[in-house]
């Protein structure tokens, strides 16, 4: 991926977005979210206080992050001019951060703190956007999936930096 380095001062959310109470439906683009640890993003009915099925507690999969950069390379690669913003099902698309590489990590975007904690893993749904785009985000290319540490309020172009060590 062409993604520069991280780098606390360029690192910014390009766009947030909420999921539709029906599954399937667009993406709803919003200015801010508010973020609950432990729970997730609140309105959010995709991971908000959701239960893993597999552990019987509370899921890890809270928010779902993306670089543009990212959305762009997969785009050029289709022959498309632009995948728009929410079209690709994340919470948080970024921009000026390689976010796999800092995956085990914290992250700070807003006030919140979030831990970024796996790859995404693309969904069928990926190549309704067009045929291919599945593949291509397969092996670490779709963003990552990250859990509430401290709760806090995200909006459009906050920055995004790593706590002090």
């Amino acid at each position: 991926m062409n993604t520069p380095p991280s780098s606390a001062s360029s690192a910014r959310v390009a766009s947030l977005h909420l999921h539709p109470v029906e599954p399937g439906e667009p993406l709803q683009s919003v200015d801010q979210i508010e973020l609950v640890a432990g729970k997730g993003i609140s309105g959010d009915p995709r991971y908000f206080g959701k239960i893993s099925r597999k552990t019987g507690k509370q899921s890890r999969r809270q928010v779902s992050l993306i670089e543009r950069e990212q959305i762009a390379e997969h785009a050029a690669v289709l022959g498309l001019e632009t995948i728009p913003p929410g079209a690709v099902r994340a919470n948080i698309e970024t921009t000026g951060i390689n976010l796999i590489q800092h995956v085990g990590q914290e992250l700070h975007v807003g006030s919140a703190v979030l831990f970024l904690y796996e790859a995404r893993m693309p969904c069928e749904k990926m190549d309704a956007i067009c045929a291919g785009l599945r593949a291509l985000m397969e092996n670490s290319r779709q963003g990552v999936m990250a859990e509430v540490i401290r709760s806090g309020t995200i909006r459009k172009d906050d920055p995004i930096s790593f706590p002090a060590s």
